[in-house]
């Protein structure tokens, strides 16, 4: 009895694994188009993290870090919710006494 698992080699269909496209290229695997994102968290050549950024990434916080995920942590254990939305934390944010004050900046 033949193993329904195993693939004949006189299957008549195309190879569909010949068109598999690695979603991390960016590449459509509908059109074959590049798709551009506005924020990629990736870095690349020559852009590096920034010092706090790289330092909180490495677990060493800054006072205002620090102060932030506090607020957070209270915010999360008084409303009994383990993820807050965007606008809780813009919330969060503007309660910790948080305004605009200069133009946005471009994101690191």
């Amino acid at each position: 009895m033949p193993n329904p698992m195993h693939l004949d080699d006189d299957f008549d269909g195309p190879d569909r694994r010949a068109s598999v496209v690695d979603r991390r290229t960016g590449i459509d695997r509908r059109t074959g188009e590049r798709i551009v994102i506005g924020l990629d968290r990736r870095r690349g050549p020559g852009i590096r993290r920034s010092e706090e950024r790289r330092a909180a990434e490495e677990g060493e916080m800054t006072q205002e870090q620090f102060e932030f995920l506090k607020a957070v942590n209270e915010y999360k254990q008084l409303n009994n919710r383990p993820f807050p939305t965007w606008t809780e934390v813009l919330d969060i944010v503007t309660a910790m006494g948080y305004r605009r004050v200069a133009e946005p900046s471009k994101i690191r």
